[in-house]
């Protein structure tokens, strides 16, 4: 007997607008007891600004999560709270490796209650941080958004934030739909399985069009160096000033170093609800596809392997990561396109959508580009024309970034959850090809662009660029770590 289809409300998902909460955010906690959180983040930007930000929470009283009682209340004070520690810890001219018990005890609390972890993730900075101008307007449209909160108080770290919470609310209809899709499936009506995809296939288009709009009225150079590095986790970040992490304080004294990845779109429900509808599948990064093992295999579901994109499902939401988990499991599109090759119809409308959805990978590695990419290389030429006086004695993953002279750093700039940025993006631009039907569809999605020859310049092919040229970063970080983390704009 085949497993029920999941039921959206099960699991907080608005058959509307996703995973964004059906209950819009709160833009204050209604409990005058947390006037002092609200009052800190109301003022986030200038505490920041004049540098007094942790000298104000230092005088903090831990307050008791026992006044939160919706769940509207409490994704509002995990927001309040990721926050004030984000800007704790990298608000000064170097990073903190405390959290004070006023912000760590009342933020591991509230984040059990909401099964998410306690660090700035993109629930906290994008899901649950928006609000409507207009009430009578629907919030997938870009001029009708604002934060409730950011760092900087700039316009270009409210778009950027908001950019995502257009495309999951543009996205979220696509949810039913395509559980419609599984249903019709099962029951073999091919009819509407190809008006669903169909309608996917259009639908990414348009969320290809909004990421599309971030160069409006995000500058690049504001967001690598002034936006970007309150993004960062406590993981790997040796280089930007936090060796083993943050101890977040309990009032024991025992307290052990905690390292997380910070933000990343890889956290973003919606995109990974899309690679299992169309079954697509992410190895480790740099891993290849073993085409001899999945000959073998090919009768069998593939074995679950490790990879970043599972490992940022750590911080979702955790009734949105148990959606992800049981949509895999009722998941059929792509064995009903395979064992219905005759239907031209329908596998052209699967290949459409496996080609939208790498053609928003391919959009997103050109924004990850001219946001870190280049903005790197000319933090790295400003740093070796600046004598080392006139350099700012500022640490962070901005200045490390630039500071990392190496070969080594030079060759493997991540992002901020730590994954190799750009070998991962067109990997995972690549994997979103590789399922196509039609013969034709799969050989142009899966062409391999690189240049190959002799680096003989003679022979019209330049040489190699100097080592000291940025090869890979990430749109919310760049520094040397592991490759089982992320950045902010990993989708």
């Amino acid at each position: 007997m085949l497993p029920p289809l999941p039921i959206l409300g099960d699991y907080g998902i608005s058959p509307e607008y996703g995973f964004l909460p059906a209950e819009l955010p709160l833009e204050r906690l209604p409990d005058p007891y947390y006037n002092k959180w609200e009052a800190i983040v109301a003022n986030l930007q200038g505490l920041i600004l004049s540098k007094r930000l942790r000298g104000v929470i230092d005088l903090l009283p831990v307050l008791s999560t026992a006044g939160l009682e919706h769940d509207s209340e409490w994704r509002r004070a995990y927001s309040l709270l990721c926050f004030m520690a984000h800007g704790y810890i990298w608000g000064g001219d170097s990073p903190s490796e405390r959290l004070p018990a006023a912000i760590s005890i009342p933020l591991i609390h509230i984040s059990a209650h909401l099964e998410v972890l306690p660090v700035a993730t993109y629930a906290a900075v994008c899901l649950w941080n928006f609000k409507p101008l207009f009430q009578d307007e629907p919030v997938d449209n870009m001029e009708n958004l604002a934060t409730l909160t950011t760092f900087t108080g700039s316009i270009d770290e409210s778009w950027f934030y908001l950019i995502s919470v257009a495309i999951e609310a543009r996205g979220g209809p696509i949810v039913p739909l395509m559980l419609a899709a599984i249903q019709a499936a099962r029951v073999n009506d091919s009819a509407t399985v190809t008006a669903c995809l169909r309608a996917f296939a259009e639908r990414l288009d348009d969320l290809g069009a909004l990421l599309q709009r971030m160069h409006e009225s995000c500058d690049p150079q504001v967001f690598y160096n002034r936006i970007r590095p309150f993004l960062a986790g406590s993981k790997n970040m040796g280089e930007a000033g936090l060796p083993s992490g943050v101890i977040y304080e309990d009032g024991t004294g025992s307290e052990k170093f905690r390292q997380y990845s910070g933000g990343s779109n890889a956290q973003s429900s919606i995109i990974q609800f899309f690679d299992i509808i169309l079954g697509i599948e992410h190895r480790p990064t740099g891993e290849k596809k073993d085409a001899a093992s999945e000959s073998e295999l090919e009768s069998t579901a593939p074995p679950p392997k490790h990879n970043f994109l599972l490992e940022m499902r750590k911080y979702m939401p955790g009734p949105h990561r148990r959606f992800l988990e049981d949509v895999a499991k009722v998941a059929n599109i792509r064995d009903y396109v395979e064992g219905h090759r005759n239907n031209s119809g329908l596998v052209i409308a699967y290949d459409a959508c496996l080609a939208m959805l790498q053609e928003f990978r391919n959009k997103h590695i050109n924004i990850v580009s001219r946001y870190i990419v280049i903005k790197s290389r000319e933090s790295r030429s400003l740093s070796r024309s600046k004598s080392p006086v006139a350099e700012r004695r500022k640490v962070d993953i901005a200045t490390a970034s630039r500071q990392d002279k190496s070969d080594v750093g030079k060759k493997n700039l991540k992002g901020t959850g730590g994954t190799a940025l750009i070998p991962f993006l067109k990997q995972a631009r690549d994997e979103t090809g590789e399922p196509a039907i039609d013969t034709w569809a799969r050989r142009v999605m899966n062409r391999d662009f690189s240049i190959k020859g002799q680096g003989d310049f003679f022979s019209g092919k330049l040489n190699e660029p100097p080592t000291d040229e940025v090869d890979t970063c990430g749109l919310a970080g760049s520094w040397t770590l592991d490759e089982n983390a992320g950045g902010l704009c990993h989708y």
